[in-house]
């Protein structure tokens, strides 16, 4: 087995090595343009570019397949058209298909096509390659909507637009309109957006045709777009977004959940109105505010196993007042995670953009404030009643071409107690291939003082500070520097994370602090002809964990092999060669496992997923030891017909001791859902999870009708249940009734 100090020597050359790749940037090619025409009037939609005005635009074609193939012939025609006007601007789709029997597409939910044929819109109105606009359209003409930063999609992002589409003998053709309200770009006559316009082809492998070539040594997609031309004189509109909402509930739970005997009281009806105000004087500049908002989730979390966890678990947004623009707030170091901010009372929001300056502001007052609180080998996380009022605030200066700095501020204060976090991040793309990375933030914390809301003995080791609630004030660093290198062969990533014992984001998800790690990624990608394979590599993860004591916390060398196979099948298999903690006090050694990941989509109508573990894992309880076992997690995503969605899902965690054959733990959670589709708008969805850990049962019945993303009709409920076993059985510990009416008034 490779030592300590051949693996901190391959280590170093791999870094030697990638440092020897830089290269002079290669020489930009000539960009393709398309005009858009403008018309008078707006477009009905019908999906089937029947308009005549759409023969007044002359048609480019998507000619690339650029995924699995490289830059090779499409082997479909697709055509676009733009049209524009001063509200809209319309884009045109016909898909040929030689066998439009095969076409895959189903009627869901928006931002649920990801698995069918759809067609692809990717705007950069600014021209700095830092943030694109996705619209995306299936042959239902459901709609996609994300927002891509660099390399990251963010499929939180909803706005107001329309589609249609429609199947025919030769395929399919698709239409989109976009108000010129609902996206963002620069106050000049004449303007000139950047566009990836193409179309996905999922079949035997999941093909993309664009109109432009790929470079697959350059990561920045909408760089190499092509450009519309011939937008002038559209004017900024102003615009108000109102959007009321009157819920209503009715609760009820056992008197004590955790006695069977007691007995289920029933809450009284409760109504709750609020609403939230959007104005938007120009295109660069928007403004919100909700009073009294309803964050209740109707997206339930799926439960996840936890027994062996010593951290906080991460659970991700679904409320979307904090989806919304949530973009600017994230960074690596996540010193902003919108669910600390619980229950709130008020929130208001700022998003603006000036030339190449973007700035965000998030200001909220919460009832109920979480905290979690951090540490070298485990975090708490506590629940209270205490109010508190948060404050973030970004500013970000774009250079272009993915190269940023920024600046990022946030506040928690409550009675007595304040945790406040600042620092700056940055970016800067060379070479096209090469991204140099970095943040560096500060904290100052003042505890709340009740030791009834956390008691403990922990301290954040080597400077003498309690994890307990006990009024004491410290500060703390964290920084993040990486360089990476995304390319079509040869990718890499080598970083370098700091985190000072007592640095805390009480805003944020910082779970884990008291580290010192460095640590690389290499991979190597080929490509064969006319084989089982679209692609396939090989990887290898390596680093060294340290805390600020100067003691080896963990290192690892972990190579790995994955591919890319026909019928939309993905492998990867990841061996933990060298894999040693030191843990509580106790030094473990060869903590030797192999992990699998298969993901398959055979079928339009069938999708399967794996991913299991199996060798050794630490038992992390009060006294440590090394275990024997496996994690597995399966999962079947299955669609009788194009309206009935049902989705399985098991996973399974096992731990038995490797001195003894003592079982440590065994159980598993299970989850189903099932969707039936009626229209575009309007669903039926039932949740049933079972987590055999805690005896627990999970229902939750849903009816949704979504206009669009924000004005919505929601009525269900959830049933909380628990097995207390022989002779009380399964009794409902708590159970909820709820609607919800919301609906958007732009103006």
């Amino acid at each position: 087995m490779p030592s300590f100090r051949s693996c901190a020597f391959l280590f170093l050359l791999s870094v030697t090595l990638r440092l020897s790749l830089l290269a002079d940037e290669p020489v930009t090619a000539i960009r393709p343009s398309i005009r858009a025409v403008r018309i008078d009037g707006n477009m009905k939609l019908s999906g089937k570019l029947d308009d005549p005005r759409w023969n007044l635009a002359q048609p480019v074609e998507a000619v690339f397949e650029i995924q699995p193939g490289e830059n090779i012939p499409a082997p479909q025609r697709t055509t676009a058209r733009i049209l524009y006007n001063q509200e809209y601007v319309y884009f045109g789709f016909f898909c040929s298909d030689s066998n439009p029997s095969a076409i895959r597409a189903h009627i869901t939910d928006r931002d649920k096509i990801s698995d069918d044929d759809f067609v692809a819109v990717v705007l950069d109105t600014y021209g700095d390659f830092q943030r694109s606009y996705e619209f995306f359209v299936n042959p239902y003409g459901i709609q996609m909507d994300l927002l891509k930063t660099a390399t990251n999609e963010d499929d939180s992002f909803d706005t107001i637009w329309e589609s249609a589409a429609a199947m025919n003998e030769s395929g399919w053709t698709a239409e989109l309109a976009i108000p010129l309200k609902s996206i963002r770009f620069p106050s000049q006559r004449e303007q000139q957006w950047y566009a990836v316009l193409g179309r996905v082809y999922p079949r035997a492998s999941r093909s993309m045709f664009s109109w432009t070539a790929y470079d697959r040594n350059n990561p920045c997609f909408a760089c190499q777009g092509g450009v519309i031309t011939g937008i002038s004189d559209v004017q900024s509109v102003t615009s108000v977004d109102i959007l009321p909402y009157v819920a209503g509930q009715q609760s009820g739970s056992l008197r004590d959940n955790s006695d069977p005997a007691s007995t289920f009281e029933n809450g009284k009806i409760q109504g709750r109105i609020g609403g939230g105000l959007r104005y938007s004087p120009s295109p660069d500049l928007a403004i919100e505010g909700v009073v009294n908002p309803d964050f209740s989730q109707v997206e339930s979390d799926a439960a996840q196993i936890s027994v062996n966890s010593t951290y906080a678990l991460f659970y991700p947004e679904k409320r979307p007042f904090f989806l919304q623009g949530s973009d600017m707030f994230k960074n690596q170091t996540q010193i902003f995670y919108s669910r600390t901010i619980n229950n709130p009372i008020g929130s208001a929001r700022l998003n603006g953009k000036s030339g190449p300056l973007s700035y965000a502001y998030l200001a909220a007052s919460d009832r109920n404030t979480p905290f979690i609180v951090p540490g070298e080998e485990s975090s708490d996380y506590i629940s209270t009643n205490l109010e508190s009022f948060s404050n973030v605030a970004r500013a970000r200066y774009d250079f272009g071409k993915e190269t940023f700095a920024g600046a990022m501020v946030t506040t928690r204060n409550s009675v007595a107690s304040h945790n406040y976090v600042a620092g700056v991040d940055w970016g800067y793309r060379f070479a096209d291939s090469y991204t140099f990375n970095g943040e560096v933030f500060f904290s100052d914390t003042k505890e709340v003082n009740d030791s009834t809301l956390l008691s403990t003995t922990r301290t954040f080791a080597p400077t003498g500070y309690t994890a307990a609630f006990d009024g004491e004030q410290y500060g703390g660093t964290a920084a993040l520097i990486s360089l990476r290198r995304d390319a079509r062969d040869l990718s890499f990533n080598i970083s370098y994370q700091d985190r000072s014992p007592v640095f805390q984001a009480q805003n944020g998800f910082v779970p884990n602090t008291n580290m010192r790690t460095a640590s690389s990624y290499e991979q190597y990608t080929f490509y064969p002809v006319n084989t089982a394979a679209d692609q396939w590599s090989l990887y290898a993860d390596q680093g060294l964990h340290f805390n600020y004591g100067g003691k080896k916390k963990e290192q690892w060398l972990l190579p790995g092999v994955s591919a890319q196979l026909k019928s939309q099948t993905n492998i990867n298999i990841l061996w933990f060669l060298v894999n040693d903690e030191f843990f509580k006090g106790i030094q473990f050694n060869n903590i030797n496992r192999i992990e699998c990941n298969v993901s398959s989509r055979p079928l339009s109508s069938l999708a399967l997923f794996f991913n299991g573990t199996i060798g050794r894992f630490i038992n992390r309880s009060d006294a440590p030891s090394m275990g024997t076992g496996h994690t597995v997690s399966l999962s079947a995503q299955m669609r009788p017909t194009s309206q009935l969605y049902i989705e399985l899902s098991y996973s399974r965690a096992r731990l038995s001791s490797v001195a003894t054959g003592e079982l440590f733990y065994d159980g598993y959670i299970a989850r189903g859902v099932g969707t039936y589709q009626f229209t575009p708008e309007l669903f039926l969805r039932v949740i049933g999870q079972y987590d055999q850990f805690n005896k627990a049962i999970d229902l939750y019945p849903l009816v949704s009708y979504k206009l669009n993303p924000l004005t919505i009709f929601y009525a269900g409920s959830t049933y909380a249940m628990t097995d207390f076993a022989t002779p009380y059985g399964i009794r409902t510990t708590a159970r909820q009734y709820f609607l919800k009416f919301q609906y958007l008034i732009r103006t």
